[in-house]
C-alpha cells in the first residue's frame, strides 16, 4: 500500500511584544495562507487520515485554517525537533493511516522532507532546498508500512507554496 506524508511548515506568525516563541500567534498573512494551503490539499491530495501538530500556537493555528479535520496529535515532540526525531515519530505511526500530515517548524519540516526523498535531483527537490516558506508544503509517497521509515524511500511528488 502506497503511503502519502504531507510535511508543512506553519503558517506565518505574528511578533507581539512579550509573547514567548512558543506562544506566538499567526499573522493575517499566515491564516490566508494556511487557508489556502488547506484548499490545496483538499483539491489535489487524498484525504489525510491523521495529523501530528506541534504544540506551539502558531501551528495549532495553521492547522485549525487549513480545515483539516482528522484526528490530530499534538505534541512538544516536533517542536525543536531535528530530521531523525521527527523519523522516529512518523515511524510510530497507525498502519491504518494512509495519508499522514505533519504541521512543525524549521528546520526539521524542510529536513525530514529532503532526507526521506530519494529523487534529490527532481524539480520540487531543488525548489524544497531552496527555500521551505511559512504555510509551504512538500508530498512524499512511498511503499511499505510506516514503521520502515527511512532516509533516502519516499519519493517527493510536490512541494508547494501557497500564495
Amino acid at each position: 500500500m502506497v503511503k502519502t506524508l504531507i510535511m508543512m511548515r506553519h503558517g506565518k506568525s505574528a511578533y507581539p511584544d512579550n509573547v514567548a516563541d512558543h506562544a506566538r500567534p499567526l499573522a493575517p498573512r499566515g491564516e490566508r495562507e494556511a487557508t489556502l494551503a488547506g484548499d490545496w490539499l483538499r483539491a489535489t491530495q487524498p484525504p489525510i487520515d491523521a495529523v501530528y501538530c506541534s504544540t506551539a500556537r502558531r501551528t495549532r493555528d495553521t492547522l485549525a485554517a487549513t480545515g483539516i479535520t482528522a484526528p490530530t496529535v499534538f505534541t512538544d515532540d516536533i517542536y525543536d525537533a531535528d530530521a531523525p526525531a521527527l523519523i522516529e515519530l512518523i515511524t510510530l505511526t497507525d498502519e491504518a493511516v494512509s495519508t499522514l500530515l505533519m504541521v512543525g517548524h524549521v528546520p526539521g519540516i524542510p529536513w525530514t522532507a529532503y532526507d526521506l526523498a530519494a529523487n534529490h535531483d527532481s524539480e520540487a527537490a531543488i525548489e524544497l532546498s531552496r527555500k521551505f516558506p511559512t504555510s509551504a508544503l512538500a508530498v512524499l509517497t512511498f511503499g511499505g508500512e510506516w514503521a520502515q521509515l527511512r532516509q533516502g524511500v519516499g519519493e517527493l511528488t510536490h512541494f508547494h507554496v501557497p500564495r
